[in-house]
């Protein structure tokens, strides 16, 4: 490994899916009803301790964000607001790192420490590497699929829920360019029955074979 592969910064994007591969609006109805969606919020009842404290050690470890316009909203509209209270340690967090907002248009960016990125996606992630150490990929499932389909990622990391909801955004959907990937850490299990899984790019080819 070369000193610049092995000193950069990395991204990792973090996800909550269903078994079936749905990561749309896991947190509260309103956060993504696009497509009449209507399990907004299938992930907060199955919340558990193991969960929580695995979430906020990651939290704790990134040091900038980088969202997708419509989380990026979201998050714009609670996480200043909430700095305080049960939730405070994750909304002073947030407040406080750089946010990189991926789009092509012109959001608002009054939320501090904010960036809009997007004309040159490759140079500006290149640009993300050379100044933080670890930059978190949280929800932005849009957005993550363009990140997965270029190979613009160092960890991916799902926790899986014993859901199965048969419709909305998936991490992979029909279509997705074709990968490998590896597991880079044994599996975490929480109370309720999600599962963590680490994975890191391995190639943009899926090699095939037979049993014979």
């Amino acid at each position: 490994m070369d000193e610049q592969t092995s000193t950069r910064g990395r991204i990792r994007i973090d996800l909550f899916t269903t078994l079936d591969g749905v990561a749309q609006a896991p947190g509260g109805p309103e956060e993504d009803p696009s497509g009449a969606f209507p399990f907004g919020g299938w992930q907060a009842p199955l919340f558990d301790e193991t969960v929580g404290r695995e979430v906020g050690q990651a939290i704790d470890a990134m040091d900038a964000l980088l969202l997708g316009r419509r989380t990026y909203d979201i998050f714009a509209g609670y996480w200043p607001h909430h700095t305080t209270g049960e939730n405070g340690p994750i909304g002073r967090k947030f407040d406080a790192v750089p946010k990189y907002v991926a789009s092509r248009g012109e959001p608002d960016l009054s939320w501090q420490g904010s960036a809009r990125i997007g004309d040159d996606l490759e140079a500006d992630i290149a640009a993300i590497r050379s100044r933080h150490a670890l930059t978190a990929v949280i929800g932005s499932i849009d957005f993550v699929q363009t990140l997965l389909s270029r190979q613009l990622f160092d960890e991916l990391c799902l926790w899986v829920y014993p859901v199965v909801l048969g419709r909305g955004k998936k991490v992979f959907p029909d279509g997705a360019a074709p990968a490998t990937l590896r597991l880079t850490a044994p599996p975490v299990a929480g109370e309720s029955g999600a599962v963590l899984l680490r994975y890191a790019p391995v190639d943009l080819e899926v090699r095939t074979g037979t049993f014979d």
